[in-house]
């Protein structure tokens, strides 16, 4: 603890002492223990719901890939109510997907009447066009749960030919720049592109050394 503020003050170590421990907890793991740990990774899978044949629902895993062309997910309850606001706000989207998963700060349910407060995982298809599919996602995608979400989504998707648009949103705190975050405009849209991506980009790229974190990353 320090005496005087500007005091260096070293810190204990406990490097090696976790490993110890967690050595030593599962040398005393129990049956019960092991069927516990079982059950809650079987609470935590993701499922997705897919209704894209005759209106009945399927398992991603159970058709064959279908073709999609451009795929536009938003991620966050800002992002997700741009969508509702801007594009889904018309009859030329029918809902043909969901995801539900469930997490310390996520239970998601399969209902098509939500409200921007709700969390859910919602996927739209354009009626005109069928390849074109929106997916509005609220919900916490635990980083255990990301992987999963990312193989069960994109895996019943064909990926000749596939382009993917995610919008997401941050506080400005977090935005690393030497200007002032107080004379910066907001809201501010920033992009980042994969070197595949030969049209125009709609805004200026994102500069080092900002990142993208979470399933916006995955």
């Amino acid at each position: 603890m320090a005496t005087f503020f500007g005091e260096v003050v070293v810190a204990p170590s406990r490097a090696g002492v976790d490993d110890e421990e967690s050595a030593e907890e599962a040398r005393e793991e129990t049956p019960e223990d092991r069927e516990i740990r079982r059950e809650l990774e079987k609470k935590r899978e993701v499922d997705v719901l897919w209704t894209l044949k005759s209106g009945a629902s399927t398992e991603s895993s159970a058709d064959e890939p279908f073709v999609c062309s451009k795929f536009i997910v938003a991620i966050g309850h800002n992002a997700a109510a741009f969508l509702s606001s801007f594009i889904l706000d018309s009859v030329c989207w029918e809902v043909v997907g969901v995801a539900k998963l469930w997490n310390e700060w996520c239970r998601t349910s399969n209902t098509t009447n939500v409200l921007p407060t709700d969390s859910f995982c919602l996927f739209y298809r354009l009626i005109s066009d069928p390849t074109v599919l929106l997916c509005q996602c609220s919900c916490y995608v635990a980083e255990d749960q990301q992987f999963q979400w990312l193989e069960k989504v994109f895996g019943c998707m064909r990926k000749e030919d596939l382009q993917v648009t995610i919008l997401s949103t941050c506080p400005v705190a977090d935005y690393k720049t030497q200007e002032s975050t107080l004379t910066l405009p907001s809201p501010f849209l920033k992009a980042l592109k994969t070197k595949e991506f030969k049209e125009e980009v709609c805004c200026p790229l994102l500069e080092q050394p900002n990142i993208v974190r979470d399933l916006p990353a995955a």
